[in-house]
């Protein structure tokens, strides 16, 4: 019980380092007051550029791969996995030091896949969100159509009532967290990707 605790208090705080606002700052930009707002590495990407955008994604995604790693390590339930690879994402979506305002969580959630699913599974979840992110230039729109799959895509891939919550708890977060997304796509008026030059 006490490495759960002390690994769902690490997930947390590992994922509310909010490493896209890091990035920009050291750039003289406050990312929050750019683009969509949101401190992930599309939103890093349009305003800096794709390599600083892809480091951004990099580091977040690291957030998530390493708190489940550790636990699969040392813990013994699914359950307790369980927990402790949502708060990763609850970190980045509501960090500490952000005023528990931050972005969306797409990048720390595939983290979290990257060390339960198979790499198959894996890599059809990542080409369906590269296809329609290719067709419909939406970011927020690809984000959520693959959030979609998870509760169905984490079931069928362990048959685990603990990682099929886990799948549903990754659903609402992420689509809570792109709920301005949502009104903007409802209006016709969510920016497609324009990738600004490296800086």
């Amino acid at each position: 019980m006490n490495n759960l605790i002390l690994l769902i208090i690490f997930g947390y705080f590992l994922g509310s380092i909010p490493f896209g606002y890091l990035i920009s700052k050291t750039k003289g930009i406050d990312i929050r007051k750019v683009g969509s707002g949101s401190i992930g590495g599309t939103n890093v990407a349009r305003a800096l550029g794709i390599k600083w955008g892809l480091l951004a994604a990099i580091l977040d995604l690291l957030k998530g791969v390493i708190p489940v790693y550790l636990a699969i390590s040392f813990l013994i339930f699914n359950w307790q996995i369980a927990l402790v690879a949502i708060t990763p994402v609850l970190g980045h979506i509501f960090p500490l030091w952000l005023g528990f305002k931050g972005g969306k969580g797409i990048a720390t959630s595939l983290g979290v896949l990257f060390v339960l699913l198979e790499w198959k599974i894996l890599l059809i979840l990542l080409f369906v969100w590269l296809l329609v992110l290719a067709i419909s230039q939406i970011s927020s729109f690809s984000n959520l159509l693959m959030v979609s799959f998870l509760p169905l895509t984490l079931w069928l891939s362990s048959f685990s009532l603990a990682y099929f919550a886990l799948g549903w708890a990754l659903f609402v977060l992420t689509w809570w967290a792109h709920r301005e997304n949502l009104k903007r796509i409802k209006e016709g008026v969510e920016p497609k990707i324009k990738l600004k030059k490296s800086i």
